[in-house]
Protein backbone atom coordinates (compact mmCIF):
# COMPACT_ATOMS: atom_id res chain seq x y z
CA UNK A 1 0.00 0.00 0.00
CA UNK A 2 1.23 3.46 -0.86
CA UNK A 3 1.61 6.19 1.74
CA UNK A 4 -0.20 9.44 1.12
CA UNK A 5 1.51 12.36 2.83
CA UNK A 6 -0.99 14.85 4.26
CA UNK A 7 -0.32 18.55 4.19
CA UNK A 8 -2.60 21.53 4.69
CA UNK A 9 -1.90 25.24 5.17
CA UNK A 10 -4.83 25.26 7.64
CA UNK A 11 -2.71 23.54 10.32
CA UNK A 12 0.74 24.53 11.53
CA UNK A 13 3.58 23.58 9.22
CA UNK A 14 5.82 20.81 10.50
CA UNK A 15 8.57 22.25 12.68
CA UNK A 16 10.80 19.22 12.29
CA UNK A 17 11.49 16.16 10.20
CA UNK A 18 7.93 14.87 10.01
CA UNK A 19 4.70 15.21 8.02
CA UNK A 20 1.46 16.64 9.40
CA UNK A 21 -0.07 13.25 8.74
CA UNK A 22 0.22 10.07 6.71
CA UNK A 23 -2.59 7.99 5.24
CA UNK A 24 -2.01 4.31 4.48
CA UNK A 25 -5.08 2.53 3.17
CA UNK A 26 -7.96 3.39 5.50
CA UNK A 27 -5.68 4.35 8.40
CA UNK A 28 -4.64 7.94 9.03
CA UNK A 29 -1.80 8.83 11.39
CA UNK A 30 -1.87 12.42 12.62
CA UNK A 31 1.39 13.82 13.97
CA UNK A 32 1.40 15.54 17.32
CA UNK A 33 -0.10 19.02 17.35
CA UNK A 34 0.50 21.75 19.88
CA UNK A 35 -1.48 24.96 20.22
CA UNK A 36 0.17 26.86 17.39
CA UNK A 37 -1.94 29.19 15.30
CA UNK A 38 -1.51 27.96 11.72
CA UNK A 39 -1.28 31.45 10.25
CA UNK A 40 1.14 33.04 12.69
CA UNK A 41 2.94 29.91 13.99
CA UNK A 42 2.66 31.51 17.45
CA UNK A 43 1.54 29.47 20.46
CA UNK A 44 -1.86 30.62 21.74
CA UNK A 45 -1.95 31.58 25.42
CA UNK A 46 -3.43 29.53 28.24
CA UNK A 47 -4.41 25.90 28.63
CA UNK A 48 -8.02 26.27 27.39
CA UNK A 49 -6.98 28.12 24.24
CA UNK A 50 -4.21 25.59 23.58
CA UNK A 51 -6.56 22.60 23.96
CA UNK A 52 -9.04 24.16 21.53
CA UNK A 53 -6.25 25.01 19.07
CA UNK A 54 -4.86 21.47 19.21
CA UNK A 55 -8.28 20.01 18.35
CA UNK A 56 -8.70 22.56 15.54
CA UNK A 57 -5.24 21.69 14.16
CA UNK A 58 -5.89 17.94 14.31
CA UNK A 59 -9.25 18.50 12.63
CA UNK A 60 -7.67 20.38 9.74
CA UNK A 61 -5.18 17.59 9.06
CA UNK A 62 -8.02 15.06 9.34
CA UNK A 63 -9.89 17.10 6.68
CA UNK A 64 -6.84 16.86 4.41
CA UNK A 65 -7.30 13.07 4.64
CA UNK A 66 -11.01 13.31 3.81
CA UNK A 67 -11.99 12.61 7.43
CA UNK A 68 -13.02 14.45 10.57
CA UNK A 69 -12.25 13.98 14.24
CA UNK A 70 -15.09 11.48 14.65
CA UNK A 71 -12.99 9.04 12.58
CA UNK A 72 -10.52 8.95 15.49
CA UNK A 73 -9.84 5.45 16.80
CA UNK A 74 -7.05 6.44 19.23
CA UNK A 75 -6.12 9.79 20.74
CA UNK A 76 -2.96 10.40 22.76
CA UNK A 77 -2.84 13.43 25.05
CA UNK A 78 0.39 14.78 26.52
CA UNK A 79 0.12 17.33 29.33
CA UNK A 80 2.79 19.19 31.27
CA UNK A 81 0.34 19.34 34.19
CA UNK A 82 -2.12 16.47 34.65
CA UNK A 83 -4.45 18.71 36.69
CA UNK A 84 -5.54 20.05 33.27
CA UNK A 85 -6.94 16.65 32.27
CA UNK A 86 -10.47 17.54 33.42
CA UNK A 87 -10.32 20.58 31.09
CA UNK A 88 -9.29 18.28 28.21
CA UNK A 89 -12.36 16.12 28.90
CA UNK A 90 -14.64 19.15 29.01
CA UNK A 91 -13.35 20.66 25.78
CA UNK A 92 -13.06 17.30 23.99
CA UNK A 93 -16.86 16.92 24.24
CA UNK A 94 -17.17 19.90 21.86
CA UNK A 95 -15.15 18.17 19.13
CA UNK A 96 -16.16 14.49 19.40
CA UNK A 97 -19.42 12.59 19.41
CA UNK A 98 -20.06 9.27 21.09
CA UNK A 99 -18.80 6.64 20.83
CA UNK A 100 -15.57 8.32 21.89
CA UNK A 101 -12.17 7.08 20.73
CA UNK A 102 -9.75 5.08 22.83
CA UNK A 103 -7.42 7.48 24.60
CA UNK A 104 -4.30 7.76 26.70
CA UNK A 105 -3.15 10.71 28.79
CA UNK A 106 0.48 11.10 29.74
CA UNK A 107 2.16 13.62 32.00
CA UNK A 108 5.37 14.96 30.50
CA UNK A 109 8.06 17.29 31.78
CA UNK A 110 7.93 19.67 28.81
CA UNK A 111 6.72 20.02 25.22
CA UNK A 112 8.04 21.85 22.15
CA UNK A 113 7.94 25.65 22.27
CA UNK A 114 6.75 25.59 25.88
CA UNK A 115 3.34 24.17 24.97
CA UNK A 116 1.11 22.95 27.79
CA UNK A 117 -0.59 20.20 25.74
CA UNK A 118 0.11 18.10 22.66
CA UNK A 119 -2.05 15.45 21.01
CA UNK A 120 -1.66 12.94 18.20
CA UNK A 121 -4.25 10.57 16.77
CA UNK A 122 -4.93 7.53 14.64
CA UNK A 123 -8.04 7.71 12.47
CA UNK A 124 -9.84 5.08 10.44
CA UNK A 125 -11.58 6.24 7.27
CA UNK A 126 -14.52 3.88 7.06
CA UNK A 127 -16.29 5.73 4.24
Amino acid sequence: MAKQILSTPNAPAAIGTYSQGVKVGDTVYLSGQIGLDAQTMVLVEGIEAQIHQVFLNLGEVAKAAGCDLNHTAKLNVYLTDLTHFAKVNEIMAHYFQQPYPARAAVGVKELPRGALVEMDAILVDGS
